[in-house]
């Protein structure tokens, strides 16, 4: 089985679950693809990445991003880092002739997506964002039921996605309320993920009209580097602004005909990861809930009107991916097999020769699709989405 290094850039809780995936994914997913080497972690603090190394099965760590993108012997880069590093490092790592996969979103905004696309477009390399909701089994199972036509023609979407661990002022200032560090806030953070299930599952997205309300104008600076997600603020500590959307709201237009919404916040009082979709065609429907995420909702015209209504499919060994996780149905998918299915995924692709889905093609349209949504809340009117140059 063919062996491949790979250099993860940052140490924090996204580090933690690629590394997890790596180590798993041949015990899951026999014959694996390949063998995925932990080989090098890199953090900006000597002690934190020789500690991460040593805690998530890393051989070796080091402080500079440049020495792993220069390193002969490594095959990946992982870019694990706050979204401002993304676009650099993938553009180094792409030049050296590295596979890369980088943490959502692309980019921090449709102009420095297209950079990353272009030097992904100059090479062989295998790219990926790391979207993997869409390896949830049920939404896997949800693109089947629509490719096959079970729900006819699809007429709506409606996505959401509804945290609340920023709902409250005290939550400290992260990098993810900061533009210059984050590009936006609740839609590049959790909306892009929404995004990215609207175009797996329905289509492209060609127009959008959208509103953005930044509803906590300033929060307090933390004490430490560690992005806690809300956690730890001091409501006595010095404030500074946020400069990013707390919640955005937006009607969608597909290329297809279908018409959607969406809706992302991270201030929704008692919503925990609540990620969902329900999907309206002309012979069915499908819903889902993340926090449910081993069940699908489905209902079809063709069932008897008197017993027509939802019903539960728990995914399991007969749906998509299955087979490799569990023995019996809802014996329970986390966020972890999602992972596991994406290493599995990005190194088939890396071996196939192939890209994999999605890429940093995908990556640049949903930074423009972002952008169009920041534009239309802006100037209050439909925004068009341009395709790929």
């Amino acid at each position: 089985m063919q062996e491949f290094k790979i250099a993860i850039i940052g140490a924090g809780f996204m580090a933690k679950a690629h590394s997890m995936a790596y180590a798993t994914m041949p015990m899951f997913f026999w014959p694996a693809p390949a063998q995925p080497v932990r080989e090098l972690l890199i953090d900006v603090n000597e002690d934190s990445a020789a500690e991460a190394a040593a805690r998530f099965g890393w051989n070796r760590s080091g402080t500079n991003w440049r020495d792993a993108v220069a390193d002969p012997s490594i095959d990946v880069i992982d870019i694990a880092t706050p979204n401002h590093l993304h676009a650099e490092i993938a553009i180094a790592a792409l030049q050296a002739g590295k596979h890369v996969i980088s943490e959502k979103p692309l980019a921090r905004g449709a102009e420095e997506a297209k950079a990353v696309y272009e030097a992904a477009q100059q090479t062989n390399c295998t790219t990926m964002v790391a979207f993997n909701y869409r390896r949830t089994p049920a939404i896997t199972y949800a693109k089947k039921l629509i490719d096959e036509g079970r729900l006819g023609k699809i007429l709506s979407f409606r996505g959401t996605y509804l945290q609340d661990w920023s709902a409250s002022p005290d939550s400290p200032l992260s990098w993810r309320f900061r533009k210059d560090l984050a590009g936006s806030g609740a839609l590049g953070d959790i909306g892009t993920h929404v995004v990215d299930i609207a175009r797996y599952l329905v289509g492209e997205i060609s127009s959008v009209s959208a509103q953005a309300r930044t509803w906590i104008p300033e929060r307090p600076v933390p004490s430490g580097t560690v992005d806690k997600l809300g956690a730890g603020g001091d409501a006595n500590a010095p404030k500074e602004p946020v400069d990013v959307d707390d919640e955005v709201m937006t009607m969608l237009r597909f290329d297809n005909g279908a018409i959607g919404s969406l809706e992302a916040t991270r201030n929704g009082w008692g919503r925990n990861n609540f990620l969902t979709f329900e999907i309206h065609g002309t012979e069915g429907s499908v819903t889902f809930d993340y926090e449910k995420r081993d069940q699908l909702q489905v209902v079809f015209a063709s069932d008897d009107p008197a017993e027509r209504g939802f019903r539960t499919i728990y995914t399991g060994p007969a749906h998509p991916n299955g087979e490799a996780l569990w023995p019996i149905p809802a014996l329970g998918i986390g966020y972890g097999e999602t992972k596991i299915i994406e290493a599995h995924d990005l190194f088939e692709a890396i071996v196939n020769g192939t890209q994999a889905s999605p890429n940093f093609a995908d990556g640049y349209q949903i930074e423009k699709i972002a952008d169009a949504i920041l534009a239309s809340a802006d100037n209050g009117q439909w925004v068009d989405v341009a395709g790929l140059e």
